[in-house]
């Protein structure tokens, strides 16, 4: 076999979605005649851990490890958190925040820490590789971010050494969501921007989840990008004795609600149903299962749904692949940010494979509605179109309380990870020829 070295931050036991999509690619990749070798931290911080994920890892796999420093813990300590405490994504606090002392946090992880927080561990990671392949050669190299520092030590590899490199993005780097508000002096704003290019210019090929993120590459810099979507492992559902469903009028969101997701139309619309549909708050159950901003708690309050929610920390991914069996319909909010017609979360896919009804906020022009008209899967309504949220819930709702069945999604086999690891494998096949 042919052999990469894949540089992650994200490994088991991480838990979320950034660690998914290569963890998916990775057991799946010895049956396209490609063994992997990881290199990932030694001890890392995680916004969440998830051992169940570990029994995805194929058997005697490489893991080279290195430690790493983070200035987390100045971070937390600025912030008047504890040490063993979690660092969240995308700046979700559960918690009324310090206004001033936020902004001044945001203000340094934008201007001093470029391209993000793991840059400390660019240069030793590339020494050690060095070191590491004069012994052992690979054929490809290929990292993935954000954090996008792992393209960073992959490009000095790279023509350190002539090797192939495959530059993966599972987000967009200058045009991620929350990017202006990092609070970016000119200075770092320029750097970023200059980081971002290199990386576009040098790498042998670059994969990124949609066609809408490969259309503004090219805006950035002009080649081909190949789409390669997140997707859903068919494993995680087979030979399973299907899920009984929930007894009430289940709407359930999977996965981390940070402010720039926090549906407020939604709120509002469910609401107006409660008034409007007399039965309708003795059957409805709204699901949170993932950390949610104290953004969303305040809009559920203040639209009084709070006593109709089930609040869920987290869960370990193969409960979770249960719970979506269960529920009666499936919430999918995309960010109500400039990119969000590029967004195309993981947990799209996994709804998918679950086979309930999705209902979906977002951009009716963006590659999530794309996929959910193809896959006939799910309603979608823009972001501030009540009228039609309150239509798609009430399709649902009355669906549920006819007790007709769901109709399950078709054309998603080209989304299971199997499929999508031979997409992969072909693009390394063609990159280590050259």
């Amino acid at each position: 076999m042919k052999k990469a070295l894949i540089i992650s931050y994200y490994w088991p036991p991480s838990g979320g979605a950034g660690v998914q999509r290569w963890l998916k690619f990775v057991k799946y990749l010895r049956e396209f005649d490609w063994e992997p070798v990881i290199f990932t931290p030694q001890n890392p911080e995680y916004p969440e851990t998830d051992f169940s994920l570990e029994q995805d890892i194929p058997a005697d796999l490489e893991i080279l490890k290195y430690p790493i420093w983070e200035p987390y813990s100045a971070y937390k300590k600025l912030l008047g958190q504890k040490k063993d405490q979690k660092i969240n994504a995308a700046f979700l606090s559960e918690k009324q925040k310090n206004a001033t002392l936020e902004n001044f946090s945001i203000w340094i992880r934008g201007n001093f820490f470029i391209p993000d927080a793991r840059r400390f561990w660019i240069k030793p990671s590339i020494r050690y590789l060095k070191k590491w392949l004069h012994e052992h050669p690979v054929d490809v190299i290929i990292s993935t971010g954000p954090p996008h520092s792992m393209h960073l030590i992959a490009q000095s590899i790279s023509k350190k050494f002539g090797l192939p490199w495959l530059a993966d993005f599972r987000d967009p780097w200058t045009n991620i969501d929350f990017y202006h508000d990092l609070r970016l002096s000119k200075w770092a704003n320029n750097k970023h921007h200059t980081l971002e290019l290199r990386v576009l210019k040098k790498a042998t090929a670059v994969t990124v989840i949609s066609q809408t993120m490969a259309d503004n590459f090219s805006q950035i810099y002009p080649r081909t990008y190949k789409v390669i979507t997140n997707g859903y492992d068919g494993a995680d559902i087979e030979n399973r004795k299907p899920a009984s469903l929930d007894e009430k009028f289940s709407i359930a969101h999977i996965g981390t609600l940070v402010s720039s997701r926090n549906p407020i139309s939604l709120w509002k619309a469910l609401s107006s149903l409660l008034i409007e549909e007399e039965q309708f708050g003795k059957d409805l159950e709204i699901k949170l299962v993932g950390k949610v901003d104290y953004s969303v708690t305040a809009s559920l309050a203040e639209f009084g749904l709070t006593s109709l929610v089930t609040k869920i920390n987290y869960l370990p991914h193969d409960e979770v692949t249960r719970l979506q069996q269960s529920v009666q319909v499936l919430l999918l909010i995309i960010n109500n940010t400039p990119n969000s017609k590029m967004i195309l979360t993981g947990k799209l896919f996994e709804y998918l494979a679950a086979g309930r009804p999705i209902l979906c906020v977002g951009p009716p022009d963006g590659d999530a509605a794309d996929i959910l008209s193809e896959t006939k899967s799910g309603l979608l309504s823009d972001f501030q179109d009540i009228e039609t949220m309150k239509k798609n819930i009430l399709y649902y709702y009355h669906r549920y309380k006819s007790g007709i069945p769901a109709t399950y999604p078709v054309n998603i086999s080209k989304y299971s990870r199997k499929e999508l690891t031979g997409d992969l494998a072909t693009i390394l096949n063609q990159i280590s020829l050259r």
